[in-house]
């Protein structure tokens, strides 16, 4: 449903609060995930709580990192394609239930990502996906539009 309300950006109403999210994006910038990884886990976080303003923003991030309409448009059904490397498979595993936490992270998705991603790498991608979830809450919260080409 879209609002029609104008909404306050939360960077004005709430500085300090903001910068801390931002300070998380700058630790999340010099971690080991890819920085095309890094977009899929905002991809698919962002089609999963339906924020549009993030889902725009990311894809086109990530065709200009030079990833594929193909793999941009089959994001939301990975698991049947062939497109996806098994690396890929347990972030995007890892994103889905971390963003859906209410039915928890699974053993066999927190097992397989330890296995092909190992710890540092897997505690990294968990802050991505809690990273991403917060900037998708503030952005459907406050009303944020992606604009029209």
């Amino acid at each position: 449903m879209m609002q029609t309300q104008k909404r306050f950006n939360m960077a004005q109403a709430e500085p300090e609060g903001y910068k801390t999210l931002l300070a998380m994006e700058k630790y999340l910038s010099v971690t080991m995930i890819a920085p095309l990884h890094k977009e899929l886990i905002k991809i698919r976080a962002s089609q999963i709580n339906g924020c549009a303003y993030c889902i725009d923003l990311h894809t086109k991030d990530a065709r200009k990192m030079g990833e594929t309409e193909q793999r941009i448009y089959a994001l939301n059904a990975w698991r049947d394609t062939p497109f996806f490397s098994r690396e890929e498979r347990a972030i995007l595993a890892l994103t889905e239930e971390v963003t859906l936490i209410s039915y928890h992270v699974s053993d066999a998705t927190y097992s397989e990502a330890i296995e092909v991603l190992g710890e540092q790498l897997t505690a990294q991608v968990m802050l991505a996906a809690v990273a991403i979830n917060s900037w998708n809450r503030i952005g459907i919260a406050t009303g944020l539009m992606p604009a029209a080409n």
